[in-house]
């Protein structure tokens, strides 16, 4: 895998097209390729650190608009179609997170390292909410490129030791908060969904 990342990564970054690189490898990642837009966006941010904020835009959006095309796989596709991307046994592990956490797993597997491209495709084809989808990938994509964005641009090439020592580490603390944000989130909004309505007259 190096022998072939390395000279894509120097080469999207050495051409003057590095820009539209970034956004087609994170629009890309978010529905069919294997490759995360993290191992782009870092050195970029590391050569310019003043553009670190802007890179995480760039891929972010990039991201967001890739897994709405992995959602339009899955609802259009159906289970045919998602099988060629998606295993039985991701599949079934993928429900169960949707059953529990609805939309928000999707700000999880955004956030985390855990593949995006899995339940985006499997969003669509479970029929989630369009709009609540797209709102829970913003979250976690912007999320987590913003994080790395902002590190990079207030502390410059001095972070790039630390993210490479403890970046999954930081991301698994922040995930275990917003696990926790989303799981008192559902707890309270199903309080006031089962508190029976009072009838008059």
């Amino acid at each position: 895998m190096k022998e072939f990342l390395y000279p894509l990564i120097k080469g999207i970054i050495e051409s003057d097209y590095a820009l539209i690189g970034l956004f087609g490898i994170a629009f890309a990642e978010s529905s069919f390729f294997p490759i995360p837009p993290d191992t782009l966006m870092i050195p970029m941010a590391l050569i310019n650190p003043v553009m670190a904020l802007w890179y995480a835009l760039i891929t972010t959006l990039g991201s967001v608009l890739g897994g709405m095309f992995g959602y339009l796989i899955g609802l259009k596709g159906g289970k045919p179609v998602v099988k060629k991307f998606i295993s039985e046994e991701k599949l079934r592990k993928v429900r169960q997170y949707y059953h529990k956490w609805d939309v928000w797993a999707v700000s999880v597997a955004a956030f985390t390292p855990i593949p995006y491209k899995v339940f985006t495709i499997a969003a669509g084809l479970f029929d989630l909410d369009f709009w609540r989808f797209v709102i829970a990938s913003a979250l976690g994509r912007g999320g987590r490129f913003f994080l790395v964005g902002g590190l990079i641009f207030i502390f410059g090439p001095a972070i790039k030791t630390f993210l490479d020592s403890y970046f999954e580490i930081v991301i698994i603390g922040l995930s275990v908060l917003l696990i926790g944000g989303f799981w008192l989130f559902n707890k309270l909004t199903k309080k006031d969904t089962d508190e029976p309505t009072s009838s008059t007259g």
